[in-house]
């Protein structure tokens, strides 16, 4: 299997994590996001999305992190994706709800726009409007996380077990990172995002994206929660 990726991708990280778990005899093929790779004509060709990751599987061709998760679970036949029909589509709302609605905001609306300039808003008003109204949903996303889908006794998402919605919901959420977000208002998910951070091979699959996506805005003014 060759997975088109870059390490510090919010999108990719997940499937790493999951390689990472299950021991996945993966090829990764790094395409440079931050020089534009995946833009060119090479690219393209492979993935008319211009996006990443992207799986090759023989002849099977797979985009989409959420899919490319579930597809190689089921693969694998990982604990992380539970077959119980009702455990199963937990893990499915999970994720819906994490694609959805809080990267639509904290990343799309709030972390993006700030960083990434192809992203950003030329007319000062517009962005501003735009970081105000994602702020807002920022917080009412987090609540429901921290109060609700992990609340006071769950240690992840879907309850007691780790899952592949714990992959790209933990990916997400420490996106914010990015800007320096604080999170100490919501404890549960400080707690969760601590259980996440002590599997034994975060460090490594998340070492790049703390490199070259987090380091190099350690010391620029953001605007926060």
């Amino acid at each position: 299997m060759k997975l088109y990726y870059h390490p510090a991708s919010t999108t990719c990280r997940p499937i790493m994590l999951l390689a990472a778990a299950e021991k996945l005899d993966i090829d990764y093929h790094v395409i440079d996001l931050f020089a534009g790779e995946n833009y060119q004509p090479a690219f393209t060709a492979i993935n008319p999305n211009q996006a990443v990751p992207f799986l090759e599987d023989g002849d099977f061709h797979l985009a989409e992190s959420s899919t490319i998760l579930k597809y190689l679970a089921d693969r694998q036949r990982s604990p992380a994706y539970p077959s119980d029909l009702r455990e199963r589509a937990r893990v499915n709302e999970r994720m819906d709800w994490f694609n959805t609605g809080l990267y639509r905001d904290l990343g799309y609306g709030f972390v993006y726009p700030q960083v990434i300039e192809s992203y950003r808003y030329l007319n000062d008003e517009v962005q501003s409007a735009t970081l105000a109204n994602a702020r807002e949903n920022v917080k009412k996303w987090l609540m429901i996380l921290d109060e609700h889908l992990i609340g006071p006794k769950n240690a992840y998402v879907c309850g007691a077990r780790l899952t592949i919605a714990d992959f790209l919901g933990a990916c997400m959420i420490t996106l914010g990172e990015v800007i320096r977000l604080d999170y100490s208002a919501y404890p549960n998910t400080m707690r969760w995002l601590a259980n996440m951070k002590a599997i034994p091979y975060w460090d490594d699959i998340n070492d790049a994206f703390y490199t070259y996506f987090v380091a190099p805005y350690d010391a620029a003014p953001f605007e926060r929660l």
